[in-house]
């Protein structure tokens, strides 16, 4: 099933656009100067409200639904707001997002234990203040069409410095825009659009799981959303079943989809769900194991559950790949390649 052809053109559009602008904020030229934007000249003011606004009414969109994952992070730098709100002006229905707390306990938009893959620092990010990570330059290594490739020359990372103020944003966006961004200054950046929220499950230097501090980012989300009057445009989910559950208690009139053990036990034993979890969210393989066949998708359907599919290698973030799993009946692609969607 295509989606809508207007979603479709903005997306080719926009795609047709973004490197030339990018190409002319980053070329030659005198960047000494003032660069900063007026509000009115913002991209993220050219933002529309998406379809539906709630996850209620995603889940009731009669078409596949476009999860942008980080913001879409094969087209645009990881977990930053210029890449929210390229994946907005893109069509995307859902922004998805990872959460983990600073060391001063904000929490933070950002997927990875540490700062290594994407920015120039290294370290925890629980081991930086809120602060600290958001004059982080988040889109230094980006450079399009992979997770994460240190190995280019150096006029490949077409972002790099922006953050820093050694080269100019691209028109429409200002150096903020490509730092680690809060999970509040996401939420309310993007007022009208659903929210895909996984709790990340933190890891010490040596390895050690750190569930106290999952734990506290859980309460934090929860705070966060009702502060925010999210409880009906969020859907949150985390490998950590305990999590959940403590999330659950804190703020039950959120979505959720299952944990982990959960979701295994429901694809293995057939044990029913909690009632909560609206949207089963899965990869197509675990390990060699092909799991979402057709059988699944319909078996899902069958206990009124919605799957969206998120994708594990780079060689899934195909416009082909994307149709098949629409051919078996996936109901949303969570992709970080959102301008391959079909």
């Amino acid at each position: 099933m295509n989606l809508s052809s207007r979603r479709r053109s903005v997306s080719r559009l926009a795609a047709l656009l973004v490197p030339i602008l990018v190409l002319a904020a980053c070329g030659g030229g005198d960047n000494s100067g003032d660069s900063s934007t007026p509000d009115s000249d913002l991209a993220i003011n050219k933002v529309v409200a998406p379809e539906a606004t709630t996850i209620a009414d995603v889940i009731a969109l009669e078409r596949p639904v476009v999860i942008a994952h980080a913001g879409g992070d094969f087209d645009w730098p990881h977990s930053t707001m210029y890449a929210f709100t390229q994946a907005a002006l893109n069509g995307t229905d859902v922004l998805e997002m990872d959460v983990m707390l600073s060391s001063d306990g904000v929490l933070m938009v950002q997927h990875d234990n540490t700062v290594d893959r994407l920015t120039n620092n290294t370290g925890l990010v629980s081991s930086y203040t809120a602060a600290e990570l958001q004059a982080m330059d988040n889109a230094y290594w980006f450079s399009g069409g992979v997770w994460s490739d240190k190995s280019l020359a150096e006029d490949a990372y077409i972002y790099r410095g922006i953050r820093t103020g050694d080269v100019a944003p691209p028109e429409g966006f200002t150096a903020d825009d490509f730092g680690i961004p809060t999970f509040e200054q996401v939420a309310r950046a993007f007022p009208d659009f659903a929210l895909d929220v996984e709790i990340k499950i933190p890891e010490s230097e040596s390895g050690e799981v750190q569930l106290d501090s999952a734990m506290a980012a859980a309460k934090e989300l929860a705070r966060l959303i009702t502060e925010l009057d999210r409880t009906e445009s969020v859907i949150v989910v985390s490998f950590n079943d305990d999590v959940l559950t403590e999330f659950r208690s804190l703020i039950p009139d959120v979505a959720t989809s299952p944990g982990q053990n959960s979701l295994l036990n429901w694809y293995l034993q057939g044990t029913a769900l909690d009632p909560r979890d609206l949207v089963i969210q899965a990869p197509p393989f675990y390990g060699d194991v092909e799991v979402l066949d057709k059988e699944t998708f319909d078996r899902a359907h069958a206990d009124g559950y919605k799957v969206w599919v998120w994708m594990t290698e780079a060689s899934q973030e195909t416009t082909e790949y994307f149709n098949e799993l629409l051919s078996r009946g996936a109901d949303g692609l969570l992709v970080a390649a959102v301008t391959a969607i079909p």
